[in-house]
């Protein structure tokens, strides 16, 4: 961790001298977009400028229903720089679940991709505390802001200082004992898990190229995407489409990820797949 605490500094910052043009994260399938360590670095302060010019106060939440797409890594790194607490959601729920979280997390600004904002729409309307939303992609719906006009003109904004202990950002449980709750993560377990089960049972090294079929929404996927990537200097594949046993076997053919990160489920239904 660096001295301020804010684990920003450490998975992203630090890159600005040591790996300012490695690519952090890819998009697969043809999308064709891409987004550099240092790019990464600029855009999270702008982010977190951002979120500070429109009034997001530190430790509202920022809930964010978004694809895996290079706008994720910008928003949650922003987001903790500014010491706002990301909230990323399982982009597969229902409306109502939504506005059960929308409510429960008290969430002062939505990021949503525009392909989920149809089925977030009727939640966004039930939640007071929301004060701004902003869609990424397609056409941007009446009373929302563009990914774009959000960030356009913001100044930069440094990582403010907290404490490791201090919430860094909040999970929502599967719920099934009931309603979906929400888990709050520290700055100091980011460097933790990245420095014990991604260095020393992944082995993740700067030279990696790292598929996650898990979403980043998942803390499964959270750390196997985007912190063990980063704390390496890897590179991440993101692909925002279901990760099914096609896609799965199309990705590994065309990027070549040297770790393949997956779930018991899927390996079989991909050897199930091969054997027809």
């Amino acid at each position: 961790m660096t001295p301020s605490g804010n684990a920003a500094g450490y998975f992203v910052d630090r890159h600005r001298s040591e790996r300012p043009d490695k690519v952090a994260f890819r998009e697969a399938a043809g999308a064709q977009r891409q987004l550099t360590y240092g790019d990464l670095a600029e855009s999270s302060d702008r982010m977190a400028g951002a979120l500070r010019r429109a009034g997001i106060a530190r430790e509202s939440r920022a809930a964010m229903l978004v694809l895996d797409q290079i706008e994720f890594p910008q928003i949650f790194w922003g987001a903790l720089k500014a010491g706002v607490v990301p909230v990323p959601l399982n982009t597969l729920l229902s409306t109502s679940v939504y506005e059960v979280i929308l409510k429960d997390s008290r969430a002062t600004i939505l990021f949503v991709s525009a392909e989920l904002w149809p089925v977030v729409e009727p939640a966004v309307a039930a939640c007071p505390d929301l004060q701004r939303v902003v869609v990424i992609g397609g056409e941007t719906p009446e009373g929302c802001n563009s990914f774009e006009d959000f960030l356009a003109g913001a100044e930069p904004m440094e990582a403010v200082a907290c404490c490791p202990d201090e919430t860094a950002f909040w999970l929502y449980s599967s719920g099934s004992t009931g309603q979906p709750k929400g888990v709050r993560h520290v700055h100091g377990a980011l460097a933790a898990t990245a420095d014990t089960y991604g260095a020393q049972v992944l082995q993740v090294a700067e030279d990696d190229v790292i598929f996650s079929a898990a979403k980043l929404f998942f803390a499964y996927g959270l750390g196997n995407g985007m912190t063990f990537p980063l704390s390496a200097g890897a590179t991440t594949i993101l692909f925002d489409g279901p990760p099914t046993p096609d896609s799965v076997l199309s990705i590994l053919d065309s990027e070549k990820p040297t770790l393949y990160c997956g779930v018991p489920t899927l390996y079989a239904a991909t050897v199930a797949a091969l054997e027809t």
